[in-house]
């Protein structure tokens, strides 16, 4: 598949544009180097980073890693730290923007449709396959928070990806139509009448109604929305790990295709390897644990658990995030 060079847009003091820790600088010889891309997903241009290890060879044999990031992320911040210590493993890495999102095309902005987001694995696929060095008999994937639960999709149907992780996992059509922890499931045929009315009344006007974003939220505010997954997002994407890119909202008529969407529902179809990295104090964890108890298509399959962590920790946090690469890379490394 066709890609093209990417001049970088710097954020901050990154020329790079990353906000994660550690993140690279500068592209030195023997050392991890960062190459930003652009390709086409059907006339709409995607944004990439694919990283590269120490000592990388143009004519070697590389096991290729694609890293999704998680519902209103952009490539610079969590997803680009895991591709960037995954790379520093030794394997070749893709780190993308979601159509819509970031740097990536797509109009209108912001979408979660779930057909796209699969679509963008598959896509990320096609590409890395194509970069010399990649063997493409060994890719694999890793989707965090609401990119898990697409990557879970996208492992069920395209069975080029020979191992598959998740960290975080994030159910999107779960919440959005029963709510978190089944808060709104007495609600959900209201709800959808409600997105039925909204659509009528977006047809009238032609603007899309978009929740709201919460880098527009009073402090007061973010630190009080409700359940840890929740206040600890605002705390990263607002005051610690913030991205101009990074968008927390979607098209709410967008609930209309997420209602109906659940990987759970097929979960039999995965029969590869599987591992889910989940906090032990993540108050999302009931979703990875309803998503590994329906993997059972797969004999290959474990719930790995970080001791402390909540569902934001794995984001970011030192010590976290190292125990989560470690046991991902040695997952990654005995199956591809």
């Amino acid at each position: 598949m066709n890609y093209q060079p990417r001049t970088p847009q710097p954020y901050g003091d990154n020329p790079f544009g990353f906000v994660y820790g550690d993140a690279l600088t500068a592209n030195v010889e023997n050392a991890v180097n960062v190459h930003p891309i652009t390709y086409d997903a059907a006339g709409i241009t995607v944004a990439a980073n694919v990283y590269t290890p120490a000592g990388y060879r143009e004519d070697g044999s590389y096991a290729g890693i694609v890293v999704g990031h998680p519902n209103g992320a952009v490539k610079e911040q969590a997803a680009g730290l895991y591709a960037q210590r995954l790379a520093q493993a030794g394997f070749v890495t893709i780190a993308f923007d979601a159509v819509t999102t970031g740097e990536s095309g797509g109009e209108p902005r912001n979408r979660d449709i779930p057909y796209l987001r699969v679509e963008d694995y598959r896509l990320a696929a096609d590409v890395l396959s194509t970069f010399p060095g990649v063997d493409a008999s060994r890719l694999a994937m890793l989707g965090l928070c609401g990119g898990g639960g697409y990557a879970l999709s996208a492992a069920q149907i395209d069975k080029r990806f020979r191992a598959v992780a998740v960290v975080s996992m994030f159910n999107t059509g779960s919440v959005r139509r029963e709510g978190f922890i089944k808060s709104q499931a007495d609600s959900v045929l209201k709800r959808l009448h409600d997105v039925a009315d909204l659509r009528a009344r977006e047809a009238q006007t032609g603007e899309l109604t978009y929740n709201a974003n919460m880098g527009d939220m009073d402090p007061e505010v973010g630190h009080k929305l409700p359940f840890d997954m929740y206040r600890e997002g605002y705390e990263y994407y607002v005051e610690t790990h913030a991205h101009p890119r990074a968008l927390s909202r979607f098209a709410q008529r967008d609930l209309m295709d997420l209602f109906a969407w659940d990987p759970d529902a097929f979960m039999y179809l995965v029969d590869q390897p599987l591992l889910m990295v989940v906090g032990e104090k993540a108050d999302t964890a009931y979703m990875s644990e309803s998503a590994f108890d329906a993997a059972v298509g797969t004999g290959d399959k474990e719930l790995y658990v970080v001791p402390g962590a909540t569902h934001v920790d794995l984001y970011w946090r030192p010590g976290m995030v190292d125990d989560a690469l470690n046991k991902l890379t040695e997952f990654f490394e005995s199956r591809l």
